[in-house]
């Protein structure tokens, strides 16, 4: 079945819950690829994104929050399952033909599921990854009463696709199909052939904004997987406008993939000011609504931004501030992600937390705030008192990350050290150590001068990781 129209669906799509005081709504909104430093409130100089700076300022900046991985697909697997990389069910990006990702199992037990429980309507607008429509990874079989947007990783590539998922029905746009991924020899004279009709991320806000007011009178979990900044570049042209013409000497033309644009770092800049202004959309409308005081909004990242790919340079934005590493790393760059969390009255507006937290901890933080019991198997812990000013915030021993992608990578953090293992698929056993109390941007590996803190984090590596026949690393497998 082919849908035109939307607001006729949504409707259908919600179901009607009593109205409840006693229970806050919650808005988690996440970037893709965006890195620690581009935003202001984290130190960017260049790039504009004003309505985030200001949820900082009204609520709570986290400065050591980790993303489940450094890449889309097993990040979003740990955020909605709460298992970290070891042990989750996605640990890389694995494509499922024609279109979506690997996907998490019938028995995983996501966010979405615990507000349902709680008595929460349930809706998603963004980029999925965690399972083609049908599957068991499928949004709605996995807790969403609504979901809108892209389902597959691949088809976010561009911002103008020929189409996007209403729940399991697929919503025709009035974009003609193109290559997200294409070369030239030289500038063209009109890069109109890289742009549609309908931009994808204005109808996913159109559909979230629909969704708030739709449940206004009753509790709702909100997750906005935001595609923004992920290239290919095609931001609104309005946007580049605003930059320098000056940043640009000359145009990219693909040759590191996804499409041309006539001005990378303007453009670049366009699509983080363009996600600003959607986080702003659904922040003014919180508050036009008289929600804010009854509503918690978190921001974050799935994990660090981009590598050298897509025309992006962020060497000239300094995207991952002082952090070594790109998106694709367990360097700090790759894995430390801005958090925002704001909900009036309840979190100290311009505070901010050195609490170390990950992505695995959404899950019982969720539980804690709507009183319900964390599922079997969790490796989060609730970072609510944190949230509330409170007194008691467990922390963690450890966290944990083994990534497939990348040739093999495994790390772990406890206290002020960092083990780092890379090139597990080419057999490497060799562990580095950074102090990150001395060391944040991970220059100096001291594992020669601590060879006690060595052993005791692999020893962690290796207890808490499950074999994944999925994601199989020989190395470690044997």
């Amino acid at each position: 079945m082919r849908i035109r129209c939307i607001a006729p669906f949504v409707a259908l799509c919600l179901t009607a819950l009593l109205p409840s005081q006693d229970r806050p709504n919650v808005v988690y909104i996440l970037a893709d690829d965006l890195g620690y430093g581009e935003l202001g409130c984290y130190g960017q100089q260049k790039i504009k994104t004003p309505h985030i700076d200001q949820l900082a300022r009204d609520g709570m900046r986290f400065t050591q929050h980790y993303s489940g991985a450094p890449v889309c697909a097993p990040s979003r697997c740990v955020l909605m399952t709460g298992r970290h990389l070891s042990r989750a069910w996605i640990r890389g990006n694995k494509p499922v033909r024609p279109e979506g990702q690997w996907p998490i199992p019938d028995n995983a037990h996501t966010v979405a599921e615990v507000m349902k429980t709680a008595g929460y309507t349930t809706g998603a607008m963004g980029k999925w990854g965690l399972g083609p429509v049908g599957s068991s990874g499928d949004p709605n079989s996995q807790g969403f009463d609504l979901f809108y947007g892209y389902n597959c990783q691949r088809e976010a590539h561009s911002y103008y696709p020929t189409h996007l998922w209403l729940n399991r029905e697929r919503h025709i746009l009035d974009n003609r199909a193109f290559k997200a991924h294409q070369k030239l020899k030289e500038a063209p004279e009109d890069y109109a052939p890289f742009y549609g009709n309908e931009y994808a991320p204005d109808l996913m806000l159109r559909m979230a904004k629909a969704f708030i007011r739709r449940n206004q009178q009753q509790p709702f979990f909100l997750y906005l997987p935001f595609v923004e900044p992920h290239v290919a570049m095609q931001p609104p042209q309005e946007w580049v406008d605003r930059y320098p013409r000056e940043w640009d000497k000359k145009p990219y033309l693909g040759e590191k993939s996804y499409l041309p644009h006539p001005r990378p770092r303007a453009g670049y800049a366009a699509m983080i000011s363009d996600l600003d202004e959607h986080v702003g959309a659904v922040v003014g409308l919180l508050d036009a609504l008289d929600l804010s005081k009854r509503t918690l909004v978190i921001f974050s990242s799935d994990n660090g931004p981009t590598h050298d790919v897509g025309g992006v340079d962020t060497n000239f934005f300094d995207s991952a501030g002082p952090l070594r590493g790109r998106k694709g790393s367990v360097y700090e760059g790759g894995l430390r992600v801005p958090m925002i969390a704001r909900w009036p009255g309840k979190i100290s507006a311009g505070s901010q937390s050195d609490h170390v937290s990950g992505f695995q901890d959404l899950l019982p933080t969720m539980a804690a705030l709507t009183g319900q019991p964390v599922p079997d198997g969790v490796d989060g812990v609730s970072y609510l008192p944190t949230l509330l000013g409170k007194s008691g915030q467990e922390q963690h021993d450890h966290l944990v990350w083994e990534f497939f992608g990348y040739r093999g990578q495994q790390a772990v953090r406890a206290g002020r050290w960092k083990a780092v293992r890379q090139n597990l698929h080419r057999g490497n056993t060799a562990v580095e150590l950074y102090d990150l109390d001395n060391d944040l941007a991970e220059a100096r590996d001291v594992s020669n001068q601590h060879p006690e803190i060595v052993k005791r984090l692999t020893a962690v590596m290796e207890r808490v990781r499950v074999p994944s026949k999925d994601f199989p690393i020989k190395m470690l497998d044997g």
